[in-house]
């Protein structure tokens, strides 16, 4: 199976689980944000000149300067579950590029 393919079974279970989950939780709204991401990282793949792992790892870093902007965590819960996200989106990206090498 290819990374594309496991990223859109990813965001095929995570719409699956936001027609169950209670309106306005916490995890919704990580669901949402998974699947923005998935499909940020899916249509940035389609063009051959950008180097993705870098890329995630920019957006990574912009986040971690927002969370330690913060002055509370409950500010910085949600930056800290979109950089979370990422870095799992990143593990399956990056290491299916160093496989292909």
């Amino acid at each position: 199976m290819s990374i594309q393919q496991t990223l859109q079974e990813e965001i095929k279970d995570a719409q699956k689980w936001l027609k169950v989950e209670k309106p306005e939780s916490t995890y919704r709204r990580d669901l949402r944000k998974r699947i923005e991401l998935i499909n940020w990282v899916l249509e940035e793949m389609k063009n051959p000149d950008i180097q993705i792992c870098p890329l995630i790892e920019t957006r990574m870093n912009e986040l971690i300067d927002e969370i330690n902007k913060k002055d509370s965590i409950i500010e910085a819960d949600p930056l800290d579950s979109e950089l979370r996200i990422l870095d799992w989106i990143l593990y399956q990206v990056c290491s299916n590029e160093i496989k292909r090498l």
